[in-house]
């Protein structure tokens, strides 16, 4: 309703999630669903929701939405959670919920990158607004930087923090290669503390046996990286080739980055048995 806190104050949350169609075992996979979950169990706390929709409920209703649409390919979930009825700003309820998903095919940016210009805009500070919680009226700050990223003809935005440090993309982390390690901005530079981010750390350090470093990162440091790449649900591992007109390394996608993108597809289309448990097959016996 138009009076709704969720519209008058974007008092929602939610969870992007994606499926991954996996044709020769003729299975959908539901990439890190769990962890999701526990993400907007945390951020329905902090937003102090009454009575939301219990885990069982939210996880059902993501598998259920993918069995009902039968798809046979890569999709992208949204899961929310959000304040109906009338209220004001001290509205802890009604709480609404709805889960939607649609096919989402591969992007170009995923083989040719982007490029991307440090907005103006910066990242608010957690005593301003929590950046970790995945709330419905944190990403107003995403889009402004997103428009005037396009606006000056840049694939998409990196933001700083009110310290000035890098904090992360609009809807995605940053990661940084440099003399071959691996550097992102910490949990404390205001970031979404970002599922896909704990996989990318995970994968390049157990895996690629690539280091991998957390602090606080420098916007001229992004100019001397090898390699740049952001990383989320929507975004997976998207390389970055420019930032504010500079090439990064040769302008073209990097070594470690296309490792890490082939190892994280193969897992999340369980192609590959590794970290089994990140996938929740949608159909399993359950056959349409």
């Amino acid at each position: 309703h138009v009076y709704s806190p969720v519209v008058k104050y974007g008092a929602g949350v939610f969870e992007g999630l994606r499926g991954y169609w996996n044709e020769r075992a003729n299975e959908m996979y539901v990439f890190r669903l769990e962890e999701h979950l526990d993400r907007l169990d945390y951020s329905m706390r902090v937003m102090r929701f009454d009575a939301p929709p219990t885990r069982a409920v939210l996880r059902d209703a993501v598998l259920q939405t993918l069995r009902a649409n039968k798809f046979r390919s890569g999709v992208h979930i949204r899961l929310a959670v959000y304040l109906e009825g009338a209220g004001e700003l001290n509205a802890t309820g009604p709480v609404g919920a709805y889960c939607a998903a649609q096919p989402r095919t591969d992007s170009v940016r995923i083989t040719e990158g982007i490029t991307a210009g440090v907005a103006s805009w910066r990242r608010p500070e957690d005593a301003t607004t929590p950046m970790r919680v995945k709330a419905n009226a944190n990403y107003h700050n995403s889009r402004l930087a997103t428009l005037e990223a396009r606006a000056n003809g840049f694939g998409a935005p990196i933001l700083l923090n009110a310290r000035g440090k890098v904090s992360e993309g609009p809807a995605m982390c940053l990661f940084m290669i440099r003399d071959g390690v691996v550097v992102t901005p910490s949990v404390t530079s205001d970031i979404l503390e970002s599922i896909t981010r704990d996989t990318v750390i995970r994968l390049l350090q157990d895996e690629l046996s690539v280091p991998v470093v957390e602090r606080d990162v420098d916007r001229s440091e992004l100019y001397a990286a090898q390699e740049l790449f952001f990383c989320s649900t929507a975004w997976e591992v998207t390389p970055i080739v420019a930032v504010d007109r500079l090439d990064v390394g040769n302008g073209k996608p990097g070594d470690i980055t296309r490792r890490l993108q082939d190892l994280y597809f193969a897992i999340a289309r369980g192609e590959s048995n590794a970290h089994a448990a990140w996938r929740t097959a949608v159909f399993g016996t359950v056959r349409t």
